[in-house]
């Protein structure tokens, strides 16, 4: 029985990363040994266990076997004779297929060390594609390895066989809540845009947020987007949502808040009137095919339909304004509203050459929201028992005044 270390710690350590969690694998050894040596039983399709002191991960050494499609149409096996290489030729990657023995040495059949220095991300055998779930973690270590102009780059080889893959409907297997868990984590790296780049080039973009894809390629007024291309800019949006390390609320809705424009009729290009609510009926698809969250969802649909009069808030009147909050439930939830003029913020500094200084929509509105909430609604309603239409009214006159008087001495 011998234990290594293998995978993502053996691979961190090389790039010069943190090890967040370490993983091993036993090789030579049973079940029951691993339970008599006082390790505690966690896997459910393939053995491994916790380390009785540590509570680290070891995995017995397996090989595994596809039996139907999707990531979870494999059979796995495991003995005492399963070797280490054996092992690690059923993972994904090169550079996630090494083990480290405990005097320091390492294991790389596959040259995974090679790859690290080379910056590739290259498949270790055929067996990759019979596992859809790779394509998506692929895509995903490409945002979390970037660091421009050294980023990881997906081997010729590897991009050819997911595009075989996406053409064999192995992508259409996956269920929503993966493909949302690996998005959601990809949205949270150093730089979301290389995890859709790779989606894209492989073709499994269109198969998986079609919607977003077909903003590639789709222009916009080179005054207001010296990028042009729609696509382009909503990979800077979110890239610098990412730089201000904003929550995955916002990057969210960052990447959805200009769906609408993908449906323009060319003949309107680059002009996208309308394209705000149109971009609310594609939000919601996607939200409900992928099942995303009620909180990105929530948030994400906000920022579609209202981004354009965020960006325009110094020039709407206070009755606006008020629409703005009452429509966005700013009153109840006012840091969900922040959080949607942070999401118009990635909107208005996502262009090319526009680098992010100042966002004043944002301290405006939000001087808004305190100062209509402000009003003492309860007291205006007493003033009108049993006349919840006239309280409503009242209530909200009260604000759009509170506002006006905030804009006064804003703009003063």
């Amino acid at each position: 029985m011998k234990a290594y270390v293998v995978g993502g710690a053996v691979r961190d350590a090389m790039l010069g990363l943190p090890v967040q969690d370490r993983d091993h694998v036993v090789v030579g050894a049973t079940p029951e040994q691993m339970l008599a040596l006082g390790y505690t039983p966690v896997g459910k399709d393939f053995p491994v266990f916790l380390h009785p002191r540590t509570h680290e991960e070891y995995a017995l050494a397996r090989t595994e076997r596809k039996t139907a499609p999707g990531y979870k149409g494999f059979v796995f096996h495991t003995d005492g004779e399963v070797s280490l290489e054996e092992d690690l030729a059923r993972r994904d990657l090169t550079i996630n297929a090494m083990a480290q023995d405990e005097d320091g040495s390492i294991c790389d059949p596959f040259n995974g060390r090679q790859d690290i220095q080379d910056r590739i991300f290259r498949h270790v055998s055929a067996a990759f594609a019979e596992d859809p779930v790779r394509i998506l973690r692929l895509a995903r270590f490409a945002a979390r390895f970037s660091v421009a102009p050294h980023d990881f780059t997906v081997a010729p080889e590897t991009n050819a066989l997911m595009r075989q893959m996406v053409e064999a409907g192995e992508v259409d297997a996956l269920v929503p809540e993966r493909v949302w868990q690996e998005l959601s984590r990809g949205l949270m790296e150093a730089r979301p845009s290389r995890m859709f780049e790779v989606l894209r080039d492989c073709g499994a973009l269109a198969r998986l947020i079609p919607e977003l894809d077909v903003l590639w390629g789709v222009p916009q007024p080179p005054k207001h987007h010296p990028e042009i291309d729609t696509g382009v800019h909503v990979m800077l949006v979110v890239d610098y949502a990412a730089s201000r390390s904003y929550p995955l609320t916002v990057r969210f809705a960052a990447l959805m808040h200009d769906l609408g424009k993908g449906a323009t009729p060319a003949s309107e290009w680059p002009r996208h009137h309308g394209h705000e609510q149109t971009g609310v009926q594609l939000v919601e698809e996607v939200c409900r095919r992928l099942k995303v969250p009620t909180e990105c969802r929530d948030l994400a649909i906000m920022a579609a339909r209202d981004h354009g009069n965020i960006s325009r808030a110094l020039e709407l009147r206070p009755n606006t304004i008020v629409a703005l909050l009452e429509r966005s439930d700013a009153f109840r939830k006012p840091q969900r509203f922040l959080e949607l003029l942070r999401a118009s913020e990635c909107d208005s500094f996502g262009r090319a050459d526009l680098p992010g200084t100042r966002f004043p929509q944002y301290h405006y509105l939000a001087g808004a929201l305190a100062a209509a909430q402000r009003v003492k609604a309860g007291e205006i309603a007493q003033g009108y028992a049993g006349q919840p239409q006239k309280i409503a009214l009242a209530i909200r006159d009260a604000r759009i005044d509170a506002v006006r008087a905030y804009m006064a001495g804003a703009k003063a």
